[in-house]
């Protein structure tokens, strides 16, 4: 490990970062609208709702149902994050009345906490009321969660360890692959459980530029509607701040740096990503290589998400 990831002076980076008066596109269309419309009408049939979702994709609409059906947190991805202080974030989620809580790496091949799932909804549902379902033999969940949380597989993975059966539910690499509520899909066979699988719903309006920021740099939100060079230089921002310096080694640079134009022409001279450029010159028109910059952001952006650039937590 270099001298610098130890020892890099923090403070020489930005403690606020510039939006410059940006607003975070409102990625709400037409599906997520009859998505909610739909889940909220098959409430009835539900005995636990099982939150797949990051603190910052949280939705105030869903608020209601939580407090009255049973409730349980998972925190995917649990790979890509820096689980240091767990025992904190555990504490402030029961302070906001979350207190069943698993931490999850549901594209594993075996996870142990997937295996404690099952039980702990058992747990929770049968501590509580099952309204209109007390006579009913099976048991019925609804996973919600932002785009792109990880909730298909989830069900893929219950399935695999609970049913030692395959995919049920299409997985994808960007936000809006499930776009309407499926029909029960089957995840355990003792006791006979089956999950609502849904699509991914953002609240209607993303009140903090920040949060929405922090969604987009988590696939959450389309990059196009953002911008890769603004997610990749928050992204920059983000690390700096926390002292993950490990994209210093992983794209060659002598040192970490605060500018992203510095940090994406160097990126984009290493992996050879370059473009043709028209320039009109006093001699007439030629053709200039230059450095393919959103092509630079792009691969940034997406080692953070394969957590090639380390363990963060941006909450």
């Amino acid at each position: 490990m270099k001298l610098y990831h130890t020892l890099c002076n923090v403070s020489k980076f930005r403690t606020v970062f510039d939006f410059g008066g940006r607003e975070v596109a409102h990625w709400f269309p037409g599906h997520m609208a009859k998505g909610l419309k739909k889940m909220r009408a098959s409430l009835r049939r539900v005995d636990c709702i099982i939150e797949h979702i990051p603190f910052s994709g949280r939705n105030p609409l869903f608020q209601d149902t939580l407090d009255v059906r049973p409730h349980v947190l998972i925190l995917n991805k649990m790979d890509l994050a820096d689980l240091s202080n767990k025992q904190k974030i555990l504490k402030t989620l029961e302070r906001n009345g979350t207190k069943n809580v698993l931490f999850t790496d549901c594209l594993k091949q075996r996870d142990e906490n997937v295996k404690k799932l099952v039980p702990l909804v058992m747990e929770v549902i049968e501590s509580q009321s099952r309204f209109n379902r007390y006579e009913n033999t099976d048991y019925c969940l609804m996973v919600i969660g932002v785009p792109n949380v990880g909730k298909s597989s989830l069900i893929n993975s219950l399935r695999r360890t609970n049913l030692k059966k395959g995919r049920a539910s299409r997985v994808g690499g960007e936000p809006g692959i499930t776009k309407a509520v499926l029909t029960k899909i089957q995840v355990c066979e003792r006791p006979l459980m089956f999950l609502l699988d849904t699509p991914g719903v953002l609240p209607p309006k993303i009140e903090s530029v920040e949060t929405g920021m922090k969604l987009a740099l988590c696939g959450t939100i389309l990059d196009h509607l953002v911008g890769e060079d603004i997610i990749a230089d928050y992204l920059l921002y983000s690390l700096n701040r926390l002292g993950q310096f490990s994209y210093v080694e992983k794209y060659e640079l002598q040192e970490p740096s605060d500018d992203i134009q510095h940090v994406l022409k160097h990126i984009a001279v290493k992996l050879r990503k370059t473009q043709r450029v028209k320039a009109i010159t006093g001699v007439g028109n030629i053709t200039v290589i230059m450095p393919n910059y959103t092509a630079a952001a792009y691969d940034f952006i997406r080692s953070f998400r394969k957590g090639e650039l380390g363990q963060v937590i941006l909450d």
